[in-house]
């Protein structure tokens, strides 16, 4: 699975890595995490708004920073 955390560095972005980080270790998911924050690529994604969570190159959240329980539902899911 590959999650990406796109923002382009502010406080609410570099949360949403951080607790998208917590949440895989917790779950012990096989996952590859990284941030984008190229504004450029961040735009092939096709968003408005970040903080964005992309998993599987499937946008799941924008805009917002989720729980760790809303995350944890979408990385089980997958």
């Amino acid at each position: 699975m590959e999650i990406v955390v796109l923002g382009a560095g502010c406080v609410k972005c570099k949360n949403v890595y951080d607790i998208v980080e917590k949440v895989v270790k917790e779950t012990g998911i096989n996952a590859s995490l990284h941030k984008e924050g190229d504004i450029m690529k961040i735009m092939e994604y096709n968003i408005m708004r970040t903080p964005a969570i992309v998993i599987d190159g499937e946008v799941i959240f924008q805009g917002c920073v989720p729980s760790e329980k809303e995350i944890k539902v979408f990385l089980l899911a997958k």
